[in-house]
């Protein structure tokens, strides 16, 4: 299983307030390679309720695929990145909720998550799952991942599970 993953996230809104849609993917920090991918529509909301929805998508995808390891999150959104770093306050009724449970998710993880602000360029690919969201609910259809995902890790056998 990675030691490290970073964790990918986006949100943005078709106006704003507007159709929004969140992306998030977690990769192994050492090879790159895409271990889950998330995306959804979540009605219209604003740009910043969209990215903490693509953050709080990572960290659950991350829980999934790599419980124990360390966690990198890579987001474009200053405000996200400044207010889960515990340097910005969180003012907007809207957003205290949003960042409580991103911060409940990260509290259940037994190792640390760090948040770096990238600038949007480097945060293509979760941007893309965003507006594939958005594009699949204009459509009336739901978001399905076009890269099959990693599947779920083998069970861990303990003398409890262990057959005779």
């Amino acid at each position: 299983m990675a030691a490290k993953v970073v964790i990918e996230a986006d949100g943005g809104s078709r106006g704003n307030p507007g159709p929004a849609g969140y992306g998030a993917l977690v990769r192994d920090a050492d090879s790159g390679a895409l271990l889950a991918e998330r995306a959804g529509a979540i009605g219209v909301a604003t740009n910043n309720v969209a990215e903490y929805q693509g953050l709080i998508a990572g960290l659950r995808a991350a829980a999934e695929v790599a419980p124990d390891a360390d966690v990198e999150v890579r987001m474009d959104s200053k405000l996200v990145v400044e207010q889960m770093s515990g340097r910005w306050k969180i003012k907007h009724p809207a957003m205290r909720p949003l960042a409580a449970e991103a911060a409940e998710l990260v509290a259940a993880r037994p190792a640390p998550v760090r948040y770096r602000w990238i600038p949007r360029e480097r945060n293509k690919d979760a941007d893309r799952l965003a507006n594939e969201a958005m594009d699949a609910a204009a459509a009336g259809r739901t978001w399905e991942p076009s890269t099959p995902q990693s599947p779920d890790p083998a069970p861990v056998e303990t003398p409890a599970t262990r057959r005779p």
